[in-house]
Parts: structure tokens; C-alpha cells; sequence
């Protein structure tokens, strides 16, 4: 099951949509015309576009599985006492004074420019259930981070 706002619930389902409507039928018709070209035995462009077709089938089918699998989070029902999914929490690494500013979404939400970390990331991990005034003690792969929570929110 994965945990998401409604917004990423209706992100996936847009892409879904584009990727059978658009995105299929295109690969489609580059396999018809790579066909009409003749002997597929040494046809590349008939060779790509069934690898482009494969990876794409794949892809429409990973994103059914999520929307299936999706579990829409009320934000209305969530609390800011402690970090939690969609919770957004204001940092200090207690080592370099810098300030940093997280929302804590699914997998498939995360979005590093947008500020956006995934729960399952070991920094999201580390953050879970922590408290304004908490210094969670991260593990990451240059060492362990010590990150004071500042301020948790909800939503971004």
C-alpha cells in the first residue's frame, strides 16, 4: 500500500491516462510503420520500437499497480506534533547550521527540487515520530546526521 496525498493520486492517474492515450498508440504506429519497411530480421527501428513498446507497457502497468495499491492520506486528519507522512518539517543539521525544509511524501511523489523526500529515505526514516525540539540522528552513507526539528507542518 502507498501512502499519498491527492494530489500525487491525481498526478499518477494523469499520467496513466497520457500513457495509454498518447504515448501507446504512438508506439504502436512506429511498429506498424517499422513493419511496412520489410525483412524484420535486420530491421532496428522494428527492434527499438518494440523495446520502447515493452518499457512502456511495463510502465503503465507499474503505475495501475500504485493506483490500485494507493491509500489517499486526509491531511484535515493529520496532526503536526510529530513527523509523519505529508507532514512538512523545518530542519537545522546541528553540524553545519544549515537550514533545510522537507515534506515527507510516497515513493512516488518524492521530488528533491520540490523538496520532496520520500519516507522511505533514511533522513524521512530518521524523522519519523520526532517532535519540535528533537535532534534525530540520521545514518547516512557519509556518516550520521544530527537535524534539530524546528517546526512540523501539514502539507507543503
Amino acid at each position: 500500500m502507498a501512502y499519498m496525498s491527492q494530489e500525487g493520486y491525481d498526478k499518477l492517474v494523469a499520467e496513466l491516462k497520457h500513457l495509454e492515450s498518447v504515448e501507446r498508440p504512438k508506439a504502436s504506429a512506429a511498429i506498424a510503420e517499422a513493419v511496412d519497411k520489410g525483412d524484420l530480421s535486420e530491421n532496428s527501428e522494428y527492434d527499438a520500437a518494440k523495446e520502447f513498446q515493452q518499457h512502456l507497457e511495463a510502465k503503465i502497468n507499474d503505475l495501475k499497480m500504485t493506483i490500485m495499491n494507493a491509500k489517499i492520506v486526509d491531511t484535515s486528519r493529520l496532526s503536526a506534533d510529530a513527523v509523519q507522512i505529508l507532514s512538512t518539517v523545518e530542519l537545522t543539521n546541528m553540524a553545519t547550521k544549515k537550514k533545510m525544509k522537507y515534506t515527507i511524501v510516497s515513493e512516488k511523489e518524492a521530488n528533491l527540487r520540490e523538496g520532496k523526500i520520500s519516507i522511505k529515505t533514511p533522513i524521512a526514516q530518521g524523522l519519523l515520530n520526532k517532535k519540535v525540539g528533537d535532534v534525530a540522528e540520521v545514518k547516512v552513507p557519509r556518516g550520521t546526521m544530527k537535524l534539530r526539528i524546528d517546526k512540523i507542518s501539514v502539507g507543503a
